[in-house]
């Protein structure tokens, strides 16, 4: 490692080490020891490249620009004005900041008159600008004979060892002019089609033996005078020095050192954000719907995970959605935590108790929570119905679907949105072209796939509306579901607890309900169509679900009246009073079951009825007939039959009937930090015990004597309270401490950080880091 680098790092102030840090997370997980074990760790192969990956497309050209040739700030912006149109100043400006987020993240460090780029970057930018190695790797493993027969072909004799002589004369560009100018236009236009990437290509039968003088295709010209290299059987490299001259000298083609515009359809701002909460609405209502429909009639979960194909198509159908928006809405409300898998092994997919909690709290409330939930998730539900690379299909809610990229995609395709001008709704294209300068080397289908994802997610979570973001969405991701909720609250309809009752046995609800009539009226009528208006239609059986809920018709018809905007119709009076009179006269038990009713003449009936035989029926009595058949049989034979027979207790009571609201328990939260960065609070005790660390690495402090007197001795609670203080303060803490062999020793920390049930923090008494459990911490006291 470079004395010289981690020299720089150690001179850098505490917040530009957070800064540091805050950029890149994973070099302070774990914490290193000491400022030496930072520089070390950042200059990881991996670490580089995860780095690297975050920078744009001119900060990454600046890199290549440096690793290529280095040189001081003058020579380097001469460079970048050669590679593009741009007028100077716009360079100036876009360099400026290039180079202080190139050593924030501690990827160049000097002076401007020194500029160097840290260890190991240069060979994690290879190959750098899309050029090819250079001319002395491309020949590395040819035979000397087959090089020294390309020098006598191009070049006059000399002494030395032939791949350092061919090195040499392609050092020139004169040279490389000189060869270049040989060839045919064939060959011309071949090395053309390399020269800005990739370097590479497949010819058969690469390492055969050309001469010039024999060459009999554009390939064999080329790979006589050196222009082309074999680095395989079938596959040959431009060396870099050819593919310097080609680009006549400019490294990077068309650079711009501003992202590239977003192409779009404006739309009105305002008309935006009210399409954006509606179908924000209507998404919180879709996973409500969700979770009352699986309280009652709950999937199974499949036993290699997730849930069937058959269910998602009928809980499409329920929510009158198509599959795709269906798998989305189950997926999030997983994520939310309101649903869960629950019971045995093969368990069901219930509503969690957090369900009913979330449930009570205002619309804007709910859908932040919901959006939360989708912001961060680690998921991506557009996969859901389709195959993986074993060709396996991928259920909603499987563990496979599972995408560490996903969280990241996302949150950088919406930040892309929050860019464009108000009310802009940007095409994909540009989406994808932004994306592309931001990340030039997050390359793959998933991105292109992801993005188109979260774009057709984002509109039907409500984020954007027409396309483009709307104000509770950028909300969202500047502040939190906090701040997007109070964004989105002034824009979501006033619920309503009115209806138009209409003589076809029909509710007319204009908006949203109230919470209290909406599950009122899911009990009493069917969902016949939804929209802007949602139509209920009233039926025997739905009036009778009402009844059997232990309301008489009186009831109904009064709480009918108090929520319609109209008079009761007719028909409407006339179906529940009907429904009412035949509701209970049959009373069904235990016999196994049986009938009994105040009326003979009814019980005749039943028992002349031919579609009682297989009911096995007998009279006991004027008024009791008995059955073998089960309860729950009898009645629904019964009502089959066209009566409305009730359940009986054996005291004689009526039994209340009403689908049961089943629930799981909620899942752990599981953290995903794919979208956010680390907390401030964790980067800067981090800070404070790598330099605690370096200081003890450099004075090469002595042990710390253990303190004299009793361990200190403090209930759980204090001990936590005064960590937590220690940490925040930056004091040394005197602690007692039970080792692995349950000994007592006694040390002086200076805390860093607390999580997971352990204390990270620098230990004076042994001069280094350690990790404490907080169950063998005795109790805390201050330092005299």
């Amino acid at each position: 490692m470079s004395e010289t680098f981690t020299e720089w790092l150690r001179s850098r102030t505490d917040e530009q080490l957070r800064d540091l840090a805050m950029s890149r997370p994973e070099l302070i997980t774990p914490v290193p020891a000491h400022v030496t074990g930072l520089a070390s760790r950042a200059g990881t192969p991996s670490a580089l490249g995860r780095a690297l990956d975050r920078l744009d497309r001119f900060t990454l050209a600046v890199a290549e620009t440096l690793a290529l040739s280095p040189g001081p700030l003058p020579d380097l912006r001469a460079q970048l004005l050669r590679c593009g149109t741009a007028s100077a100043s716009e360079v100036d400006q876009a360099l400026d900041r290039a180079l202080e987020r190139l050593r924030t993240m501690a990827l160049v460090h000097g002076s401007d008159t020194t500029l160097r780029l840290a260890p190991g970057v240069t060979a994690a930018l290879d190959p750098p600008a899309g050029l090819g190695p250079p001319v002395a790797d491309v020949f590395r493993h040819h035979a000397p004979e087959a090089v020294e027969v390309i020098l006598d072909d191009i070049s006059t004799p000399g002494r030395g060892a032939p791949r350092d002589r061919l090195a040499k004369l392609f050092a020139d560009p004169a040279n490389v002019r000189r060869l270049l100018g040989e060839i045919s236009p064939q060959a011309r236009a071949a090395l053309d089609e390399l020269a800005w990437g990739p370097s590479s290509g497949r010819v058969p039968n690469a390492r055969r033996e050309v001469r010039v003088a024999g060459a009999q295709s554009p390939i064999e010209e080329l790979l006589a005078r050196g222009l082309l290299g074999a680095t395989g059987e079938e596959s040959v490299a431009l060396p870099r020095e050819v593919g310097l001259v080609l680009r006549d000298g400019c490294l990077h083609r068309d650079l711009s050192p501003v992202p590239p515009s977003l192409d779009g359809i404006p739309r009105d701002q305002d008309r935006a954000d009210r399409t954006a909460a509606g179908q924000a609405f209507g998404f919180v209502r879709s996973v409500e719907e969700l979770c009352e429909l699986w309280s009652v009639e709950a999937p199974g979960v499949l036993r290699t995970g997730g849930l069937a194909v058959r269910d998602l198509k009928r809980t499409a159908q329920s929510l009158d959605v198509p599959e795709w928006a269906a798998a989305f809405i189950v997926e999030i409300t997983h994520a939310a935590g309101l649903i869960a898998s629950g019971g045995s092994v093969d368990g069901e997919w219930l509503p969690t108790s957090a369900y009913d909690t979330w449930r009570v709290r205002t619309t804007e409330d709910r859908w932040g929570t919901l959006a939360a939930a989708w912001l961060t998730s680690d998921r991506a539900p557009g996969l859901a119905g389709g195959r993986d690379e074993k060709d396996r299909l991928l259920n909603a809610l499987h563990p496979d679907l599972r995408r560490s990229a996903a969280a990241e995609v996302r949150g950088k395709t919406l930040a892309v949105l929050v860019s464009a001008e108000p009310g802009l709704a940007p095409s994909a294209e540009s989406v994808l072209d932004r994306l592309a300068w931001e990340q030039p080397r997050r390359r793959g289908g998933y991105r292109t796939e992801f993005t188109e994802f979260t774009l057709r997610e984002a509109e039907l979570i409500g984020v954007t509306g027409l396309g483009a973001m709307s104000a509770h969405g950028r909300a969202l991701l500047d502040g939190g579901r906090t701040e997007a909720a109070a964004a989105l609250a002034p824009l979501l309809p006033e619920p309503v607890d009115r209806v138009l009752l209409q003589a076809d046995l029909t509710a007319v609800a204009p908006g949203p309900l109230t919470s209290e009539l909406g599950r009122w009226l899911a009990l009493a009528a069917d969902i016949e169509s939804k929209g802007g208006a949602t139509v209920y239609r009233f039926s025997e059986s739905s009036v009778r679900r009402v009844l059997d809920a232990g309301q008489s018709a009186g009831e109904f018809l009064a709480m009918l009246e108090r929520h319609s905007a109209t008079p009761v119709p007719q028909p409407l009076t006339y179906l529940v009073g009907d429904v009412a009179r035949r509701h209970g006269r049959l009373r069904v038990g235990t016999a196994s079951a049986y009938i009994r009713c105040d009326d003979p003449a009814v019980l005749e009936e039943v028992l002349a009825d031919r579609r009682s035989n297989a009911l096995r029926l007998r009279r006991l009595a004027p008024t009791v007939v008995a059955s073998k058949t089960s309860r729950a049989t009898l009645i629904d034979s019964l009502r089959a039959m066209g009566y409305a027979p009730v359940a009986e207790s054996l005291d004689g009571d009526v039994v209340i009937s009403r689908p049961n609201a089943r629930r799981t328990e909620s899942p752990p939260a599981r953290a995903v930090n794919g979208f956010h960065g680390p907390e401030p609070e964790v980067v800067a005790a981090a800070i404070r015990a790598i330099r605690a660390g370096d200081a003890a690495h450099l004075s090469r402090l002595e042990p710390r004597g253990e303190p004299d007197g009793a361990l200190p001795r403090s209930p759980a609670t204090a001990t936590i309270t005064a960590l937590q203080e220690a940490i925040r303060q930056g004091t040394r803490v005197w602690i007692g401490y039970l080792d692995s062999q349950g000994q007592a020793t006694s040390r002086i920390l200076e805390p860093a950080r607390m999580e997971g049930g352990y204390l990270t923090a620098y230990d004076e008494t042994r001069a280094a880091i350690h990790r404490f459990a907080l169950h063998r911490i005795t109790g805390v006291a201050d330092v005299n």
